[in-house]
């Protein structure tokens, strides 16, 4: 149940977030809204370190898949795309092509067994859920 809260929590987070980040980027510009967010964030997460975790940051040495460290430049691109779809296309409509496009990842990653992740078989009845997912943006964009 509580993985259940923190991914609701985490929608409902994305989707404010790119609301407030489109907002920025209409008086700056898509960098400097892009640069803000992740100086902003890199603030919080240090704070966050120094009150509860001190490990060190020398450990990002031993992880064995350095591709693995890219995260955070995903992350940029990630907060760029999310504005300009929240944008072009307004928040609900972009909102739900991102969980379809990360619902479609996720189980292509699980499927091929991907960035070291544990393959998994294919589900029929995944592939349902997927179109029907499908069907329901369709349905709520008519």
């Amino acid at each position: 149940m509580l993985g259940i809260m923190i991914a609701l929590l985490s929608g409902a987070l994305m989707s404010v977030q790119g609301v407030f980040n489109t907002d920025v980027t209409k008086n700056t510009s898509l960098w400097v809204s892009t640069a803000f967010v992740q100086f902003t964030a890199l603030l919080v997460c240090l704070a966050a370190w120094l009150v509860t975790d001190r490990s060190s940051f020398m450990a990002l040495a031993q992880v064995p898949r350095k591709y693995a460290l890219l995260g955070g430049v995903i992350g940029a691109f990630i907060t760029v795309t999310v504005v300009r779809s929240m944008g072009l296309l307004g928040p609900a409509k972009a909102a739900m092509l991102i969980v379809i496009a990360q619902l479609l990842v996720a189980w292509l990653i699980e499927l091929f067994g991907i960035f070291g992740m544990e393959k998994t078989e294919f589900s029929i009845r995944k592939l349902i859920g997927f179109a029907v997912a499908v069907a329901g943006i369709v349905t709520f964009e008519l």
